[in-house]
């Protein structure tokens, strides 16, 4: 019989009015979590300030925008392109020097 993969994780995830199952790496049960609950939480949010003027669907895309918003916002402060490009251009003028003396 083989062993179960103790790494893989099956949870339920409760996002806004409904559940959904889903099999996750057992290291990211804290980030699905967290993530199901900010998705909850702008739902409701959005719920409340739209319910009986925009639909369900329309609701749910403005949510979804919202959360890729905040993914793109984050994922602006964590790009290093210009610090390797930095990096590359001092390392070069370093090596010039270097290669000038020797």
């Amino acid at each position: 019989m083989a062993e179960p993969n103790k790494e893989i994780l099956h949870i339920r995830l409760h996002v806004y009015d409904s559940e959904i199952d889903v099999t996750i790496n057992r290291e990211d049960e804290e980030y699905y979590r967290a993530a199901a609950k900010l998705v909850t939480d702008r739902y409701n949010a959005y719920s409340q300030a739209y319910k009986g003027r925009k639909s369900d669907h329309v609701i749910a895309m403005m949510t979804l925008v919202d959360v890729a918003l905040l993914y793109q916002k984050e994922r602006s402060h964590n790009d290093t392109s210009p610090y390797d490009n930095i990096l590359k251009r001092l390392t070069a003028e370093i090596e010039g020097a270097l290669e000038e003396k020797g």
